[in-house]
């Protein structure tokens, strides 16, 4: 968002405000210390990633037209990833603002954009760990654990 010309607020821990300022956020909350929910700011656009502030809550820092983007769900029996995508629907006809679910799709336009960003230098990966093939078990601890900082890479042996 920030290498097309938005303003971004990140939100994170303390160990990684000065992570996500270096990667351009123009204001981070230390959700430790603050909530975004409380900070007095109004929002565009909110991606949520980690769903744990209700919709409800996420209104109330909305401007009339924003739009809040689910990105996957929380865990727990098969329908837990479901539950916040399918209580925005059933709240959408009724406010205002817009709920949206985030889907990847793979398209090879926006893929070119994205490697010519990143090639350029406008965006970047953070890569936390790298492990072998024939440590996929370690890999999977290691993201289960839910610490990592960037990217979990496999390489091939």
């Amino acid at each position: 968002a920030k290498a097309i010309g938005a303003e971004v607020h990140g939100v994170c821990s303390t160990r990684n405000v000065d992570r996500v300022y270096a990667l351009g956020a123009d204001r981070v909350i230390d959700y430790k210390k603050e909530s975004y929910i409380d900070s007095g700011e109004m929002y565009d656009l909110i991606i949520d990633n980690v769903g744990n502030h209700s919709l409800l809550a996420n209104r109330k820092v909305m401007n009339d037209s924003a739009t809040l983007v689910i990105v996957g769900g929380q865990g727990g029996d098969w329908l837990g990833p479901l539950i916040r995508p399918l209580a925005a629907l059933i709240l959408s006809p009724f406010v205002k603002q817009n709920f949206a679910m985030f889907l990847a799709r793979m398209e090879r336009d926006d893929l070119a954009i994205l490697a010519e960003m990143a090639n350029s230098g406008k965006i970047e990966s953070v890569i936390d760990r790298r492990y072998a093939l024939t440590e996929v078990p370690d890999a999977i601890r290691y993201s289960e654990a839910g610490h990592a900082r960037g990217k979990i890479i496999i390489k091939p042996d």
